[in-house]
């Protein structure tokens, strides 16, 4: 009989160990926590796919800090009556730990130029000019996994059926 008692208890006894040493060793730190919730930034980039200046919006599209996202924009500069409009927008990817990534992207950049009138040569008719260029991100990012200032620097070729341009960017923003 006392046999019979000593077995369940034998195999109860390892069950009852493993459960408390397996809690002591799991230990999350909020870093840990925040590298399972998505990416998204904010930031305003000099020169990059969206050309001279713009304000950008960026995400990722699963709950990680890295992999695939996106990338919208809008940019826009004036000067003696002519103006340029951006619209960047990139599918990226990021590869990396913890804060530093390097990012690989391609997209397209909308750009509408406007001459707008010239007083002094008496020019009234404006010419606007709208076209689409192909766009690349080879770069590194610093995007901080509690949130905070982000930076990214950038080599950002941009092309179209006839060009090949080398390009850079530099930015500067908000991860939250």
């Amino acid at each position: 009989m006392k046999n019979h008692l000593l077995k369940p208890l034998f195999f109860l006894i390892p069950f009852f160990f493993y459960h408390s040493a397996r809690a002591q060793a799991v230990v999350h730190s909020k870093a840990d926590s925040t590298l399972n919730t998505r990416a998204q930034n904010v930031y305003i980039e000099l020169g990059g796919p969206g050309l001279l200046f713009s304000a950008n919006y960026d995400t990722r599209f699963s709950q990680h800090r890295d992999g695939l996202g996106g990338r919208i924009g809008l940019g826009f500069i004036a000067s003696g009556g002519a103006s340029v409009v951006t619209v960047p927008v990139q599918l990226n990817y990021l590869l990396g730990k913890s804060d530093k990534y390097f990012e690989i992207g391609l997209g397209a950049t909308y750009a509408s130029f406007n001459s707008g009138s010239d007083f002094l040569s008496l020019n009234t008719n404006p010419v606007t000019a709208n076209t689409v260029l192909g766009t690349m991100t080879f770069g590194y990012r610093y995007q901080p996994v509690d949130g905070g200032f982000n930076f990214r620097a950038s080599f950002n070729p941009i092309f179209d059926s006839s060009n090949f341009v080398p390009y850079f960017g530099l930015s500067f923003g908000y991860t939250f």
